[in-house]
């Protein structure tokens, strides 16, 4: 864990440090050849294991004060640097070693990786998305029925080519979804229609009266009014999914 990454926790108040140093370090293999750099964060008796994916221009570091939290709670997680990302909270190795831009589209192999690791935990898995990965979350459920648990999606958005993409893979995901974002009205609408082409029959979108884009509207620094009701919505729903 870089230097400044361990300022910013001190910044957030944070003292879990020993739970952030216990993360393990993972490294999947997507199945085309590109090495995927993770960290995973085991519960002491996991109630289902969560697949974290990080937004735009960032790696597994938006999950550095969430994946502690949520192995508090109960959930044993993997935190994924896509090879779509940056360095906005600490290095995204995966990015690193590949050493040129992609697409957003282009990172769908290291979800799957991330799948396919998962499924040998035995667990619920829950898929959860931040942003672009929030709506790559609906392609990967939908190809994969029978692996996924519920998906959890944070601004989900049409962010490819094919403005229809996600709403068509969310036609053909019927396990438990959640959604939500900031509450701008145009990631709120995007998020209702791409929830509303689901036929689950436990769909939930939380719009905060105050939020954030992406997952980092649960980081306290990043959206000090939401923060704490959104964590509250997120565990709620999980208890519910996971029981």
């Amino acid at each position: 864990m870089s230097k400044r990454w361990l300022a910013y926790l001190a910044l957030l108040g944070w003292t879990g440090l020993s739970a952030a140093q216990s993360a393990v370090p993972v490294t999947l293999r997507a199945a085309d050849g590109v090495e995927v750099s993770a960290l995973s964060y085991e519960a002491a008796h996991p109630r289902a294991l969560i697949l974290l994916f990080h937004q735009a221009g960032l790696g597994k570091g938006e999950y550095a004060t969430i994946a502690p939290r949520l192995a508090k709670a109960g959930y044993s997680s993997l935190a994924v640097d896509q090879r779509s990302g940056g360095g906005l909270f600490g290095t995204n190795q995966t990015a690193a070693k590949l050493g040129h831009d992609v697409g957003y589209l282009d990172a769908k192999p290291d979800l799957v990786a991330a799948l396919r690791w998962a499924e040998g935990k035995h667990l619920p898995v829950v898929l959860w998305g931040s942003s672009y990965s929030s709506s790559l979350v609906f392609v990967v459920a939908a190809e994969n029925p029978g692996k996924v648990a519920a998906v959890m999606a944070f601004s989900p958005g049409e962010y490819f080519d094919d403005k229809t993409l996600i709403r068509r893979a969310a036609a053909k995901v019927s396990v438990p979804v959640y959604v939500t974002s900031s509450s701008g009205k145009q990631e709120v609408d995007a998020a209702r229609e791409i929830l509303a082409a689901s036929p689950s029959t436990r769909k939930v979108q939380y719009v905060p009266p105050h939020g954030v884009h992406g997952a980092s509207t649960l980081i306290v620094e990043k959206d000090p009014r939401g923060a704490d009701e959104n964590w509250k919505q997120v565990l709620g729903f999980l208890g519910q999914v996971t029981r």
